[in-house]
């Protein structure tokens, strides 16, 4: 079988990782993969062991000109199915180079905002199937009037060994600059809106005053880093909130949390969560999307509603103030990630609806 990906994202964080671990796992079950990504964008380094890497302009939904580029490519390898796992025109573009070259073509979709009905009716024709990360997002597209039998959860993964190793206590606190007694809190995600850093902000300085050894680790880049830097260097946050910027040796560090906390307004499943709990890490997240399927209220962390600082602070001050209990979630957690969101099962499901798109038989 013949599998051509198109993956738009540039950084190899959230979705574009998954993709590199679909095509590991694809490339370990006998699927020769193809991979259209952009022009110097990360994860055509990440995917060239497991796929034939095809790097090209991809300008976003105006690009027009990506439908052609992707016929082309189409027709120059001939793959039985085309998997197309981002937006920013990789979805519409990449659906209608799929029909028009009469190539069977699979959407998997990562997000969890709505979109208006007439559009589901429309975009989602172009797609022979949809995979959805979380049974969340699932649920969003069967309320907007997607067919039950067009969708399918395959949950998102992550490669536990990276995070399994112990984090040294007093080499982390130094790494990041912080004192040898310190309690570290952190948050881990794009800097945009609907990550609800504001929510966290919100709730901290009460928090610090009850935590004199608190200190907040934000990792993470996006364009909120100007405004979330101006309230780090105001009182009361001040030398007590730290943006630590985007980490791509986060596994060597993320045990070292004494708690993750993720107040997100929407989100698909959260891949950084699943990393936190492969450390072991606690985990406090909303109540939104598909977050209550990466963190199991009470066995690996803490859910709360969404938006409610109260709720959220409320949350922060037990498991701050009760190591045992943060021992017993992360390790619950650990488990949890090993049994459940592992590579291998991830690359079976989406096998699985290769075989089931395309009969049984490749093109």
């Amino acid at each position: 079988m013949k599998v051509l990906h198109v993956e738009s994202g540039r950084h190899l964080y959230g979705g574009a990782r998954q993709v590199a671990y679909i095509l590991e796992g694809l490339a370990a079950r006998g699927v020769t993969n193809l991979l259209a990504c952009p022009t110097g964008s990360a994860i055509a380094d990440a995917a060239a062991p497991f796929a034939q890497v095809v790097e090209m302009p991809m300008g976003g939904d105006g690009d027009l000109a990506l439908a052609w580029r992707l016929i082309r490519l189409i027709r120059a390898t001939q793959p039985d199915l085309i998997h197309l796992h981002s937006r920013r025109g990789a979805d519409i573009w990449g659906g209608i180079a799929a029909r028009l070259t009469g190539t069977p073509c699979i959407l998997s979709r990562r997000v969890d905002n709505p979109e208006h009905p007439w559009v589901v009716a429309v975009k989602y024709r172009l797609y022979d199937h949809v995979i959805t990360i979380s049974e969340g997002i699932r649920q969003v597209l069967l309320a907007e009037g997607l067919a039950p039998d067009k969708v399918s959860c395959v949950r998102s993964a992550v490669e536990a060994e990276p995070y399994l190793a112990p984090v040294d206590g007093a080499a982390f606190r130094q790494e990041f600059g912080l004192p040898p007694d310190a309690l570290v809190m952190g948050m881990v995600a794009q800097l945009i809106p609907r990550k609800g850093h504001r929510y966290l902000f919100a709730a901290l300085p009460e928090l610090l005053l009850a935590f004199p050894t608190l200190h907040v680790l934000i990792f993470g880049q996006g364009p909120l880093r100007d405004e979330l830097s101006a309230a780090c260097a105001a009182p009361p946050l001040a030398g007590r909130v730290h943006l630590a910027g985007f980490r791509h040796d986060l596994p060597a560090w993320l045990g070292g949390l004494d708690l993750l906390v993720h107040p997100a307004d929407m989100e698909g499943l959260g891949v950084s969560l699943l990393q936190a709990s492969a450390a072991a890490v606690p985990i406090i997240a909303s109540r939104a999307g598909g977050l209550p399927e990466a963190v199991a209220d009470g066995v690996s962390g803490l859910l709360v509603p969404p938006g409610e600082v109260q709720a959220l602070g409320k949350a922060m001050t037990r498991l701050l103030a009760d190591p045992a209990l943060r021992k017993h979630l992360g390790q619950a957690g650990r488990d949890r990630i090993q049994q459940d969101f592992s590579v291998g099962a991830m690359a079976e499901g989406n096998l699985a609806i290769y075989r089931q798109v395309l009969g049984g038989q490749p093109r």
